[in-house]
């Protein structure tokens, strides 16, 4: 059994990361002092301890509490929800400074293929909740790819039986097509969002 293979193949699973890539963070691990190594390590084992799931806006976090610290900030405006692909795109929103309403995340986006799983159900659940609390718009702020657009296009057409009552949303162009959120600077994110259109 090859212990460097084995774990650049443990690598290979993150996003984004290829055999090469992850050869190199292999081979940096083996020149690292064993004590950096195992705080790594110590750090990889305990993250299930501290980090947790909001039930509410579905994102990573760790701090005290049942709810994050968005869901339970009470000066953000609940008739807004921004509704995400994933906890980086939130963070890219967050540094804008401009958006003050509530979040979801999807937790991915669905192919064009129909492979893939989205929160959908826990989406539709926490809106027909909020409806009846004074939600007025459904920002769908997903990435610029196809995949972002079909996945956009689906939930569409989940939620469009509220739309006598809560207005649908777009980001503007502000973002090329074909781009992530989570790589948007922080001007253009704010203007896709100050420029969103209704969908």
């Amino acid at each position: 059994m090859d212990r460097v293979d084995d774990l650049a193949r443990a690598f290979e699973r993150f996003p984004g990361i290829g055999p090469r890539q992850a050869k190199r963070f292999v081979y940096h691990l083996l020149a690292t002092n064993v004590n950096d190594r195992n705080r790594l390590a110590d750090l990889i084992a305990r993250i299930g301890e501290s980090v947790k799931q909001c039930p509410e806006c579905m994102r990573f976090w760790s701090g005290a509490g049942e709810i994050c610290n968005y869901c339970g900030d009470p000066h953000r405006d609940d008739s807004i929800l921004m509704v995400l692909e994933k906890d980086q795109d939130l963070a890219a929103v967050e540094r804008t400074g401009v958006y003050r309403g509530r979040y979801f995340v999807l937790g991915g986006v669905l192919t064009l293929s129909g492979k893939g799983a989205i929160r959908e159900h826990e989406l539709i659940e926490r809106v027909e909740r909020r409806s009846a609390n004074g939600l007025a718009e459904i920002i769908l702020a997903l990435s610029a790819t196809s995949e972002g657009e079909h996945t956009a296009d689906h939930l569409r057409e989940r939620l469009s039986p509220l739309r006598s009552h809560v207005k649908l949303t777009l980001l503007g162009r502000g973002l090329s097509t074909g781009s992530e959120l989570e790589y948007a600077d922080s001007p253009t994110l704010s203007s896709a969002l100050q420029n969103r259109k209704e969908t």
